[in-house]
């Protein structure tokens, strides 16, 4: 299955950071838009974060100020910086596109933010 491929996850106490990386199944300039979303137990996934191919942002209101997408066109990569961690980020983070169709959905990256 075609997918994207996600990393970096891992236990960091509140208040921290983390980045995680997002790989695309090719070039990255054939998806017009792609977002990071997560899932927390018990309930729905949710777009937090997308960026388009010419660069044009926007978030979830839950992690503004807090996180910040970004893409690297030379590497195919999708970068979530993720800083001020609060117990409620935690949840399996995901990437794929963002409207039209979507890739089949990948593992995710676990983040667990401890209070």
């Amino acid at each position: 299955q075609v997918q994207f491929v996600e990393s970096g996850g891992r236990l960091v106490q509140a208040g921290g950071s983390l980045r995680l990386s997002c790989a695309a199944p090719g070039s990255i300039f054939g998806f017009n838009m792609i977002g990071w979303y997560r899932q927390a137990p018990g309930k729905q996934r949710e777009l937090v974060a997308g960026i388009s191919v010419d660069g044009f942002t926007n978030y979830a209101d839950s992690v503004k100020g807090r996180f910040s997408i970004s893409r690297d066109n030379a590497k195919n990569m999708v970068y979530l910086q993720m800083d001020s961690l609060k117990s409620e980020d935690t949840a399996v983070y995901y990437c794929n596109t963002v409207g039209g169709s979507r890739l089949s959905w990948g593992q995710g990256t676990q983040v667990t933010v401890s209070s």
